[in-house]
């Protein structure tokens, strides 16, 4: 896995390397690594309600819905909920079912102040496998990092 520098320093290159405009992407493992290295990481899980209950939480993550449940249309109210549990000095880790809305939620978030942001690339989940099931290649869960069910 090799040390924070290490890991921070290859979250940056595949930033610059996808072109995206915050700190960096981390691979699930590293951010788990960067969690447990740094107390004041903090973890944002932005995935749905209904996924946190449903397909499986992270313990200690912060929890604030990107897209609200069960219409799925934007939270209003995602930076408000942000700003009241993460600090803005703080390196944030955004995590989703994939990692599509975690970096959309990076944005948003680097765009309000944060200068810290990381997306959490596989997300939750990862992608689909050839049977089109997720949870099986790639992600949080599929690497057996700590996930609990509802």
């Amino acid at each position: 896995m090799g040390s924070i520098t290490e890991i921070l320093n290859r979250a940056k290159l595949r930033a610059n390397e996808m072109d995206l405009p915050y700190e960096g992407a981390l691979l699930p493992t590293e951010a788990l690594t960067f969690l447990q290295e740094n107390s004041g990481a903090r973890l944002v899980d932005v995935r749905s309600k209904a996924e946190w209950s449903w397909v499986g939480r992270i313990p200690g993550a912060v929890e604030i819905e990107w897209l609200v449940f069960p219409s799925m249309q934007a939270n209003p109210n995602f930076l408000e909920h942000l700003s009241l549990k993460v600090p803005k000095e703080s390196p944030v880790m955004f995590i989703c079912r994939s990692g599509v809305r975690s970096n959309q939620a990076a944005i948003a978030a680097l765009e309000s102040g944060y200068v810290n942001c990381f997306n959490v690339l596989e997300g939750f989940e990862g992608d689909k496998d050839s049977n089109g099931h997720r949870g099986v290649q790639g992600g949080w869960k599929a690497a057996g990092l700590p996930w609990v069910q509802s």
